[in-house]
């Protein structure tokens, strides 16, 4: 590849310490922050769909299944909880109809899904008549057989045996449960629909089922958390020996349940744990999990078997892979540009059937952001590799992030072992305030989400 011309980012002081969780995104997933996108860059995503894809860029498909049977009070993303069976469906037909665009398009052309996801909201909410429509609909468009990775999240309380064996027929390789807590009360105070009783039935169930990959989410610092509470869920989870394990700190976006709540109360820091607390809690679990042989693969995750457990989704979003997202509000990224869709139910089904690409915004994304974006977001693995940094975009990145570099450094966070760039275990652990002095100046000031 031939190199490219990139001025480095002025060295920061990077971001203060900060003890209380207040209302904001924290968890950073993607470069630019999303409140840089713009409509006015619409055309601009719009004339990629027509150019053909840099050879050998692998593609992903994400699609967005915003049904649920209950909001959760921390939850940020777009969800309903008030659709029927018809408003289901025709969001099936719609979902089909705007995928029908996109393989249509020269971005596609021939390619074939390499790592598919599906998230909410609840896909597992569907039933198995909804999903076998969905997939069956999506495979005639654009083909699975080259899929090396199928990721499919699902709430213990909605799964059935039977609903079980259907999504392992779809072929799906790893089930991505969103367990969170073992603690009936913490789940119910938070607003998770399901209880401890559903998560050892459904895990009993996937298990029997045998499919390939197992996954369960947690989050540390809900509310109501306590020191012991934590450890007998850690506790729990480690006796399940899940094939890998997300581990989430709590946060509190500004269109939570929660951060309602306190705004209606007047109050700036949230009811739960601080940062310092959450951070020990999931070192602590960090901690149990190494004992029983599983290995921590990224800033959230620990993995039974990393010869055999992978996470293609993450590292082709990390390594700028094409990302085909269908739905309302999904993110994608294709040939260079950064796009959402329309952020409402009603006007993203409207767009799609009048026969129009239901964008929202969009941001072309230069070559040094595209740089800085998949240094930051693979460094939350825990170590990059200067050499393939620098044969890919054409320049040593411990000269083109020097500033930042150097002050993670002498914040104690940093290691540096030949051509190795990590971060040290507390660093892992609060990352996403470490990536911050990353950012360019004129991005430094802008709400995440």
């Amino acid at each position: 590849m031939s190199s490219i011309t990139i001025a480095p980012p002025p060295k920061t002081a990077g971001p203060p310490m900060q003890k209380e969780t207040t209302a904001g995104n924290y968890f950073i997933s993607n470069y630019p922050p999303f409140a840089f996108w713009q409509q006015e860059q619409i055309p601009d995503f719009h004339a990629a769909l027509e150019r053909t894809p840099a050879p050998g860029l692998p593609l992903g498909l994400y699609t967005h299944i915003p049904f649920c049977r209950k909001r959760c009070h921390f939850c940020y993303f777009r969800v309903y909880t008030d659709k029927d069976a018809e408003d289901i469906r025709g969001y099936l037909d719609t979902l089909l109809k705007e995928l029908s665009v996109y393989a249509a398009k020269p971005i596609i052309g021939s390619r074939k899904p390499k790592f598919i996801y599906f998230g909410g909201g609840t896909p597992s909410y569907l039933s198995p008549d909804q999903l076998k429509f969905l997939t069956d609909g999506m495979k005639a468009l654009l083909p699975w057989d080259e899929a090396e990775e199928i990721t499919f999240e699902a709430e213990p309380g909605t799964l059935t045996d039977h609903k079980l064996r259907a999504i392992r027929e779809l072929g799906v390789t790893r089930l991505s449960l969103g367990i969170e807590h073992f603690d009936d009360h913490i789940l119910e105070i938070n607003g998770r629909a399901h209880r401890s009783k559903e998560i050892a039935r459904a895990y009993a169930f996937a298990r029997e089922i045998g499919f390939p990959q197992i996954n369960i989410d947690l989050i540390a610092g809900m509310v109501e958390e306590t020191e012991e509470k934590w450890r007998e869920t850690v506790a729990k989870a480690v006796a399940l020996q899940p094939d890998s394990v997300t581990i989430y700190q709590m946060e509190v976006p500004y269109n939570t349940g929660i951060y309602k709540q306190m705004r209606a109360e007047g109050k700036l820091v949230a009811p739960v744990a601080d940062w310092e607390t959450k951070r020990r809690w999931v070192n602590y679990a960090y901690g149990q999990f190494e004992q029983s042989g599983y290995t921590v693969t990224s800033t959230t995750t620990v993995v039974k078997d990393p010869a055999k457990v992978s996470f293609q989704y993450r590292q082709g979003l990390f390594s700028g892979a094409d990302l085909l997202s269908i739905g309302v509000a999904s993110f994608g990224h294709l040939n260079g540009v950064h796009y959402q869709n329309q952020h409402d139910f009603q006007p993203y089904v409207d767009a799609v059937n009048t026969g129009q690409l239901p964008i929202y915004r969009a941001y072309v994304v230069p070559a040094d952001e595209r740089y800085l974006r998949e240094f930051m977001l693979q460094l939350k693995l825990g170590s990059v590799s200067a050499d393939a940094f620098t044969r890919k975009f054409g320049r040593d990145p411990r000269e083109q992030f020097a500033g930042p570099l150097a002050t993670i450094k002498e914040q104690g966070f940093l290691t540096n072992n030949g051509d190795r760039i990590g971060l040290t275990r507390d660093g892992l652990l609060q990352v996403d305030r470490l990536l911050q002095a990353f950012f360019k100046p004129e991005h430094q000031t802008g709400r995440y989400a």
